[in-house]
This record gives C-alpha cells, sequence and structure tokens, in this order.
C-alpha cells in the first residue's frame, strides 16, 4: 500500500507531464488507443466516484459560514466562462464543431485540481473546495442550459439528454462514492490515498483516446484550437481574480475564485462532446486538459512567493482541506 501511496503522489505531482506525453504517443501512433473511445463516460464516472469517496460535509460549511464569496465564484464560473468561450469563438471564427467545443469547455463546472493549485498559491483553500463541489451539484442544469443558450446556432444541442448524461456521469458516481464512504468508512480511509493514481489513469485514458480520434484533426486545426484554449483560460484566470477584486474580497480569495473559474472539468468537456457531438468537438477539452495543468501551476507558484491576507480567511482549517481528491484532476 504504501508503494501505492507513493506511486499515486509521483503521478499527482507530474500529471502535466503525463497528460503531454501520453497526447503526444496516441498522435503519433493512433491505432492502440482508437478502442478506449467507448469507455470514455466510465471512465470518467470512476473519476467523480473517487471524488464522492473524500468528499466530507465540512466541504460545504463554508457555504453556511461564509456564503458571498461562494456565491460570487460559482457565478463567475458560470458567467465568465461560458461567454468569453462565446466570444473567443466568434473572433476566431471556429468551425462550428471547434466552436461548440469551446463553448462546452466553458460550460462545465470547475475542475479539482484547481483545489491543489489554490493551495499551492496560498490562498482560500476552503472557498476553492467549497466551489469545485458546489459547481458540480450545480452543473446538470447550469451545464446544458448554457450550451443551449451559447451553442444552439453551432450544432443542435439537446439540453434533456444532456442533464441525463450529466447526472449519470457525475451525481450518480458522486452519490455513490458518498454512500461507500458512509457504510465503509474504515475500507475507505485506508484506500483513499490510492484514489488519485486511478483517477490520474482514468484521464490520461480519456485523453488518449480523444487524441488519438483526432489525430488527423490535430495537424488541421490544432494551433487555432490551442490558441482558443489558451485565451480562454487567460481571461478566465484574469477575469475570475478582477471580479473577485471588484466585488471588495480580499487577496486569498481573490486567488481561489480565479484559479477555480479559469481551470474546468475538461474530463467532463471530453466525455460530453463525444457523447452530444462529435470527437473534434472533444478538442478543445483535450487541449483544456493540458494547458490547464501547465498554467496553472505556473500562476500557483508566482502567487506562492508573494504572501497573501496576513488574516486567515478560511472558515476551515486549511490543513483538513488537502484530502486526496485534491490532487485529482477532474477537469
Amino acid at each position: 500500500m504504501k508503494f501505492l501511496e507513493s506511486l499515486s503522489t509521483f503521478a499527482g505531482k507530474y500529471f502535466a507531464v503525463w497528460v503531454v506525453a501520453i497526447a503526444v504517443i496516441a498522435f503519433l501512433i493512433p491505432e492502440p488507443f482508437l478502442g478506449f473511445g467507448s469507455y470514455i463516460t466510465i471512465l470518467l464516472g470512476i473519476v467523480m466516484f473517487g471524488m464522492g469517496l473524500t468528499l466530507k460535509p465540512v466541504d460545504f460549511k463554508i457555504v453556511l459560514m461564509r456564503p458571498v464569496p461562494v456565491i460570487i465564484g460559482v457565478a463567475a464560473q458560470f458567467l465568465i466562462m461560458p461567454l468569453v468561450a462565446f466570444a473567443i469563438a466568434y473572433l476566431l471564427k471556429l468551425p462550428p464543431e471547434l466552436a461548440a467545443g469551446l463553448v462546452l469547455l466553458g460550460c462545465v463546472p470547475g475542475g479539482t485540481a484547481s483545489n491543489v493549485m489554490v493551495y499551492l498559491a496560498k490562498g482560500n483553500l476552503a472557498l476553492s473546495v467549497a466551489m469545485t463541489s458546489l459547481s458540480t451539484l450545480l452543473a446538470p442544469v447550469m451545464t446544458p442550459l448554457l450550451l443551449l443558450l451559447l451553442a444552439g446556432q453551432w450544432l443542435p444541442v439537446d439540453p434533456v439528454s444532456m442533464f441525463l448524461s450529466i447526472v449519470q456521469v457525475i451525481i450518480i458516481p458522486i452519490a455513490l462514492g458518498l454512500l461507500v464512504q458512509k457504510v465503509l468508512p474504515k475500507v475507505v480511509e485506508k484506500s483513499v490515498t490510492v484514489v488519485p493514481l486511478i483517477s490520474v489513469l482514468a484521464i490520461l485514458i480519456i485523453v488518449s483516446a480523444v487524441t488519438a480520434a483526432n489525430a488527423a484533426n490535430v495537424v488541421s486545426a490544432g494551433f487555432i484550437v490551442f490558441l482558443a484554449v489558451f485565451l480562454h483560460n487567460g481571461f478566465g484566470l484574469l477575469l475570475g481574480y478582477l471580479t473577485a477584486k471588484a466585488m471588495g474580497l480580499n487577496e486569498n480569495d481573490r486567488r481561489a475564485i480565479s484559479l477555480e473559474v479559469g481551470m474546468q472539468n475538461s474530463g467532463l468537456g471530453v466525455a460530453l462532446a463525444t457523447a452530444h457531438f462529435s470527437p473534434l468537438a472533444a478538442l478543445p477539452s483535450v487541449w483544456g486538459a493540458i494547458w490547464h495543468n501547465i498554467s496553472g501551476p505556473i500562476l500557483a507558484t508566482i502567487w506562492s512567493k508573494k504572501p497573501a491576507d496576513a488574516e486567515q480567511t478560511d472558515a476551515l482549517p486549511a490543513a483538513e482541506k488537502v484530502p486526496a481528491r485534491a490532487k485529482l484532476e477532474k477537469y
């Protein structure tokens, strides 16, 4: 078990490296990875089940104790990222499938890798975890609705079908994880440190499958998609920070909201794009999976060298807020 724990920590620490490596391999040799495409939904369900295993009631305590920063952050998440994606898709004149895929990336909830980034950046970790959890639970309603409003002009959107997909791939696995945690707490406590390794492997398989399916498209559309994802992520980080500042929140909260808004659940974007649109529409989320895990650590490293507010703003002890799931990328 200690070996698996060490391997899990190593896998999480260099996650961005593994994502880039598997994407390059799948691009150069796509054939071995094509068969994984039919398992994307199951794999993402496994990742979300891991999230359920590590969620605690304390993760939602801040919503009741300090609701204003959470409401501001989640509102920014579901306003800034979809609208920025829509604007970028128009300005870059992306083809319909790529435009819809970029908007989809903007409409999914935040990814939990942001929790680790906020911790490293010395931001408000309790706020970060609360935002991730709340935006994830709101996703079945918010993601289909926003996508229908903003992407329906490019591709047909079936909000009911997408709602059911998100419930199937997110809500049910999380609920099962919570149930298992309740029924078998000692077993979960002993095995939870291995959850990041399983989730990292699942995400790597998802990235390899979509990259392989888009091997030809990466050549023709790779740069423009990367540019779109780069701009989308950059504006998300910047506008998230400025929104928190404009609302009078302190530096700890600004850092948390910036990283939460800028880093998306790319795995969900891949699954929904593949199931409801096309493999090409999943390409922005694949680039998101790669770039978010590069830009996030860069910004966190810069902030880690600059003291935040002296006053501790976490409603909960920071030591309680570095669960194993914080080392997973739920995209």
